[in-house]
């Protein structure tokens, strides 16, 4: 078992993964996986598999957490459910071929590439650089593409998709609110398929610590999860009253901050 500490850790990260899930429209992972990267490597998980669990852990706390914000969210009728139907297979396909693609990378490649990715999203909060609404949702072939695509790298990245599933539906003319919470309900397919592809591919790995199921890390994601699912619904509250563009600043200097310090340990 984890220290107490490490507990604590997950509790407050979780706490504050569930906010930013239902605020912000980012998913909780882009804050939880640097977290238990950081909280793997101190408790000496295996360093060629320390991401492959950060990543698959993550995942499996935005099954509950997207489920909690998209109820808020469709509460307060911000959800587009035809939409939500229509690109759910492209998801799926796309998010577990990229966990099965993520089992055979290395932990430097992975890595490397969720600090790019943390740089990406953190320049276009900071910028405010939003895609201009000029055409509308695509049809079926349109939606699978664009589904995999955002399923893939969100599995890779080991988040619910909100920081592309939200730009593309806005680009396709989709009003904020709406484009926020149909992506929270976005973020359950991602996270099903992409816990799945990394339980499946953990099994039988002899360096898997004990107390998980695959890539899945038993008390951190119990830990994560335990609380998120209580702070998401209040996400989602605040984006309806509170000055989101602002906060979004904000947490953009955090993910830069964040992104700088994954990349100073690699060297």
């Amino acid at each position: 078992m984890p220290s107490l500490s490490f507990l604590l850790g997950y509790l407050v990260f979780g706490a504050a993964a569930g906010i930013i899930a239902g605020l912000l429209g980012v998913g909780g992972g882009i804050v939880v996986v640097p977290a238990l990267y950081f909280f793997f490597t101190a408790q000496g998980f295996p360093h060629e598999i320390v991401m492959q669990m950060a990543l698959g852990t993550s995942l499996a706390s935005i099954i509950f957490t997207s489920v909690s914000s998209s109820v808020a969210h469709h509460r307060r009728g911000a959800v587009d459910w035809a939409v939500v139907k229509s690109i759910a297979p492209g998801i799926l396909i796309g998010t577990f071929a990229g966990a099965f693609l993520a089992a055979r990378l290395s932990t430097g490649f992975l890595k490397g590439f969720f600090v790019a990715f943390l740089y990406y999203v953190s320049t276009q909060m900071l910028l405010n650089i939003k895609p201009k609404a000029h055409r509308q949702i695509p049809g079926t072939g349109g939606m699978f593409g664009a589904g995999s695509v955002i399923g893939l790298v969100s599995s890779l990245v080991g988040i619910g998709g909100g920081t592309m599933s939200v730009p593309f539906l806005v680009w396709c003319n989709m009003a904020m609110h709406t484009a926020v919470g149909t992506a929270s309900a976005i973020g359950f397919p991602i996270a099903l398929a992409g816990t799945l592809g990394y339980v499946i591919n953990g099994l039988g790995v002899a360096s898997v610590p004990p107390l998980s199921l695959g890539f899945i890390n038993l008390p951190a994601l119990l830990g994560i999860v335990s609380v998120s699912v209580l702070t998401a619904p209040y996400g989602a509250k605040l984006a309806h009253s509170l000055p989101v563009a602002s906060l979004k600043r904000v947490f953009a200097l955090f993910l830069l901050a964040t992104a700088t310090k994954m990349l100073w340990s690699m060297f």
